[in-house]
């Protein structure tokens, strides 16, 4: 495995974190840079750890002391690749790294979201057009393709759509040529959207993907991917998932449940319904010797694609290569048209990502679950989808999928608050697991009544709301995730060293509106007359002029209109730098806190380019 992104890096990480508190002790850092690849003698580590007085590191602190390592020579000889096998090594730093470092990425994962790409985008008009696909496997085709940005942002919208106002990119003119200006907004774009997805965006800024830096661009890649294949693995979209639980498992449990689990249970499901003893705890060496895929092509396998066989465990006896018998299965998978993401090599050696990612196709296309009769379906709503999008662009380890049962044990939210003001939470206050099940729970409670103390030092208004509501999954959550999204958002507006009051924003938004000659404003973020989008895109222009195409915007006659006008206003903020969570229908609807967020983000734009003059 090679520890290059910052996923990849991140997972490393937590290995050292199993309290999930988000540090580690100075006690486990050299054996934490090693897992990342980078050897650094004792006494280096020591001269490092003296600097941290209180015994912890942060996972931001440690990204920059592996940064710093990697790119000393004096240390240039102790670092090394953790995974030589399969691994293409590249020379070039990062925009802060020397012109030396080493980084590797794997050629199997190259090959497979090629492939993927080439399949989803296969039918894109501008992407015929301007002669961006196929894609070529070999070589560094791939992150040339990426080099203007707009690939990036296609793929954004494969997997979430409507994220990204197509109309917005910046488009190579008849020349095929494209300025370096134009493909850095693209590639701004390119990562906001990414953010507003739920991607953890670390370290990777609009050079790097210009310079189709290999690591940085795989690991996005990845994430943007693996967040479209997941979207689907809900009950609103697959209600037969119910009969994966246990007779004492609730649906709230479903739903908290990582995609990988629900996976695992999927797979065992299958083999169960047509005999196979098999039981899958991983998509590693649980996969490998090709009998699970075998069996579970033949559960899933439709009708009218069918019959398939088992022919490939069948010759097993004569065939000793697992490789081919690997390949005998995908020729199966492609029978159903599911070939995808893995190749027989990917199964015998267990690539984790590649069959997570075959299993997650082949899930979409033939979920085969049986009817679960009638219930009622909790279906996640759009605040709750981006609180938790915000929460996961932060780094939440592990990643939140269902707010009411993840952030239980306080541990999430006290990551969160450590993330909107460093340093403010006392991690040795904090109870860590495994939490045992006598005594467990009141361990926790005492998690989210920290959380709530926190929450009341920093000013929220958390009146009625303690540990227990927290802890229970209330629906009071909610309340404290949204104060602490609102304090980080408007913590990145200080005037005077003080965070700006609604009222403050709403007359600095009106003041730029008139002086940039503009005829829309606003009294307050419940105005309906934000529903056009108008006052959102003047600002973006008086911002940064000559950027909002005006032929775009619609008269907002109709709900319609409206929406293609905030998905534009939107897209727009993102591609000057604004980074924002909120979606269409906040805009649409007028939802005032959402509405409060966009406009403190392009303010934030606004005062980082006066501060550039």
């Amino acid at each position: 495995m090679s520890c290059e992104t910052p996923e990849e890096i991140r997972e490393c990480f937590d290995k050292f974190d199993p309290a999930g508190k988000g540090s580690i002790t100075t006690n486990s850092l050299g054996d934490a840079l090693a897992q990342c690849g980078a050897r650094v003698p004792g006494f280096k580590v020591r001269d490092i750890c003296d600097s941290y007085k209180d015994g912890t590191i942060t996972f931001d602190e440690f990204l920059k002391i592996l940064n710093q390592v990697k790119t000393k020579n004096n240390f240039k000889q102790n670092i090394k690749p953790m995974d030589e096998a399969k691994k293409i090594h590249v020379r070039g730093g990062t925009e802060k790294g020397n012109a030396w470092t080493t980084h590797t990425y794997s050629e199997e994962e190259k090959l497979a979201f090629v492939d993927w790409i080439n399949f989803r985008l296969a039918n894109d008009p501008q992407m015929k057009q301007l002669g961006m696909l196929p894609i070529k496997e070999d070589g560094e085709s791939l992150f040339k393709a990426l080099h203007n940005g707009i690939l990036m942002n296609k793929l954004v919208n494969d997997s979430v759509a409507d994220t990204v106002d197509e109309r917005a990119l910046n488009m190579p003119d008849a020349s095929g040529k494209l300025s370096i200006f134009k493909i850095q907004e693209n590639q701004t774009l390119a990562l906001n959207s990414c953010l507003a997805i739920g991607c953890y965006v670390i370290s990777i800024g609009a050079q790097d993907l210009i310079d189709g830096k290999p690591h940085l661009c795989l690991g996005l890649l990845w994430q943007i991917i693996r967040i479209g294949l997941m979207a689907k693995i809900t009950l609103k979209d697959c209600p037969g998932l119910r009969a994966l639980l246990d007779e004492f498992e609730s649906l709230e449990q479903l739903l908290a449940m990582s995609p990988e689990e629900i996976l695992c249970r999927w797979v065992n499901y299958q083999l169960n319904k047509v005999g196979c003893k098999r039981v899958v705890k991983n998509f590693t060496s649980d996969i490998k010797d090709s009998e699970v895929y075998a069996h579970l092509l033949v559960a899933v396998c439709p009708e009218d694609k069918g019959p398939i066989g088992l022919e490939p465990l069948n010759k097993f006896f004569q065939i000793q290569d697992m490789t081919k018998r690997a390949e005998m299965v995908l020729e199966n998978a492609a029978a159903i048209d599911a070939r995808s993401f893995v190749r027989a090599r990917d199964i015998v050696s267990g690539n984790q990502k590649l069959n997570l990612a075959f299993v997650a196709n082949l899930f979409n296309m033939y979920p085969a679950m049986d009817d679960a009769g009638e219930f009622e379906i909790i279906e996640e709503t759009r605040e709750e989808k981006t609180m938790r999008n915000w929460m996961n662009s932060l780094g939440a380890t592990p990643r939140v999928k269902y707010i009411y049962e993840d952030l239980k044990d306080g541990l999430a939210i006290l990551q969160l608050f450590d993330k909107i003001k460093p340093g403010c939470v006392n991690w040795s206050k904090v109870n860590k697991p495994p939490f045992r099940a006598l005594g467990g729970k009141m361990k926790q409670i005492e998690n989210c009544n920290y959380a709530i103390e926190l929450g009341k030092e920093l000013g929220f208004v958390l009146v009625g709301i303690d540990g227990n509501n927290l802890h229970d999954g209330d629906k009071l959550t909610l309340a404290l995730v949204w104060q602490m999204m609102r304090h980080y958002t408007l913590s990145l507006l200080t005037m005077d060293g003080k965070i700006l009051k609604d009222n403050e924003i709403i007359a600095w938004c009106n003041g730029k509106l008139e002086e940039g000659g503009k005829d829309s404003k606003f009294t307050n973020f419940k105005d309906s007359s934000l529903s056009n989008s108008r006052a959102i895109v003047d600002l973006i222009d008086v911002i940064s002029p000559g950027h909002i195409n005006y032929d775009l915007m619609t008269a907002a006659a109709n709900d319609d209109d409206k929406f293609l006008n905030a998905r534009y206003a939107l897209t727009m903020a993102r591609k000057i730098g604004a980074r924002i969570f909120a979606l269409p229908e906040d805009i649409t609807e007028v939802n005032p806190k959402m509405i409060m967020t966009v406009f403190a983000c392009i303010m934030s734009v606004g005062f980082a380019k006066e501060n550039m003059k």
